[in-house]
């Protein structure tokens, strides 16, 4: 009888090799193991709030959420991290609507290409912004300010949670649409933004309405406007930019999860049939209502189109302000 080559070295060295498809990291991919969550801003932020009331919510279906803030380069050391990660569903991205549609058109040299390196999860969270001025601004309504501040000139500042961002161009915005010379000043996240519009160093600040919304009880703020097409839900009782005769003047934008490229698919099925439910349960969208998101929970489809409607809509007002970042 021949020889046979095939003995049980190779046999075994041919079923260690399984351990490298796809279907076999799918079933590696149990629950209880810690799943790392990138964001790429300070800690104490929405997208925190957004994180942990997920993270309750899954625990007992996928273990525990560990945030990981990677803050720096306008949060790209965090996308760069998750795009160089290990493809087995433990490391995952809290991406930004700046991150993933205004960063290709903002950077000549950007390091990721979001439809690309990513594989998309949920669209959980959108939310609006909204102009916030210092106490001691003698305005109280936005004509009443957009008066104001078409009489300082190139005098008056304004300040946004980042060069880039919805916050940056909402600012931008107004200034094409209601002839003001606003001058931006790019803060690193909305936290030190935040404590200069309170203590007057900076007069005008566009958060978001979370954000706005914090400020608001604190006296020394006055909220004026928010972004969206209509009135907020959240602050009924100011105008939208659209409502005061600013057609053009619309921000919105979300925080929506990703994975590495090439997570297999089980996985990705897995991580977003347990984000949805979080998103879709009581407990998680009375949370992000009550810090001024509204719960979504777009599946990839949506997610990628909202993407490119957004990469294309930001591109086009980059380009019309003529707006180039620094790499």
């Amino acid at each position: 009888m021949p020889h046979c080559s095939f003995d049980r070295r190779h046999l075994l060295a041919a079923l260690g090799g399984l351990a490298l498809s796809p279907l076999a990291r799918a079933q590696a991919f149990t629950p209880g193991q810690p799943i790392k969550v990138l964001i790429g801003v300070p800690a104490g932020g929405t997208q925190d709030v957004l994180t942990r009331a997920i993270a309750h919510e899954v625990r007992d279906s996928l273990g525990p959420l560990v945030i990981d803030n990677r803050s720096g380069a306008a949060g790209r050391i965090a996308v760069e991290a998750v795009k160089s990660a290990p493809p087995d569903g433990r490391t995952l991205l809290l991406g930004t609507a700046s991150m993933m549609t205004m960063f290709p058109s903002a950077y000549r040299h950007l390091s990721y290409d979001p439809f690309k390196d990513f594989a998309p999860i949920i669209n959980a969270a959108r939310f609006e912004l909204a102009l916030v001025v210092h106490q001691d601004v003698p305005a109280n309504t936005l004509p009443e300010f957009i008066a104001w501040a078409r009489s300082q000139g190139d005098k008056l500042s304004f300040a946004s949670y980042g060069a880039g961002t919805p916050s940056h161009f909402l600012g931008e915005m107004l200034n094409r649409a209601a002839g003001l010379k606003m001058v931006h000043v790019a803060y690193r996240g909305s936290t030190p933004a935040r404590q200069d519009v309170m203590g007057g160093t900076v007069p005008v600040y566009f958060d978001t309405i979370g954000g706005a919304l914090q400020l608001q009880t604190t006296g020394r703020v006055k909220v004026l406007a928010t972004s969206g097409d209509k009135r907020s839900p959240l602050m009924p009782s100011l105008p939208s930019f659209v409502e005061a005769g600013y057609k053009d003047v619309v921000a919105a934008a979300w925080f929506a999860y990703y994975a590495p490229r090439n997570t297999p698919q089980p996985i990705v099925d897995k991580l977003r049939a347990e984000f949805t439910r979080a998103v879709n349960s009581r407990e998680v969208r009375q949370q992000l209502l009550q810090n001024g998101m509204y719960p979504l929970g777009d599946d990839a489809t949506a997610l990628l189109k909202t993407m490119r409607e957004d990469t294309a809509r930001w591109g086009s007002i980059m380009r019309a302000v003529n707006f180039q970042a620094n790499d």
